[in-house]
């Protein structure tokens, strides 16, 4: 049997690459609208991050969605990704 290939997507918080369906992504549309994509099918840029709070922290440290996304994240979405994964681990 042939091996399929895994796609791996870089973290903008820790910069290691992993596995895609372990990230969460986060989509801006061609409106400039910002939202997260748990089924990684939303059309529009894309930009990953792992689901634990460290990460998001350096992302937001580092900004590596606004590097990503050549734009600036409004805080929201930080809080609404912050929210998400508290919800995760509880």
């Amino acid at each position: 049997m042939k091996k399929r290939k895994i796609p791996l997507r870089k973290c903008t918080g820790c910069q290691e690459m992993k596995n895609k369906k372990e990230l969460i992504r986060i989509v801006r549309n061609k409106e400039g609208e910002f939202s997260l994509d748990f089924t990684g099918k939303k059309p529009g840029r894309g930009a990953y991050i792992c689901p634990n709070e460290d990460c998001l922290i350096k992302a937001q440290k580092l900004k590596g969605l606004e590097r990503s996304f050549k734009v600036a994240v409004p805080k929201e979405i930080y809080d609404d990704l912050r929210s998400e994964l508290r919800k995760k681990n509880e």
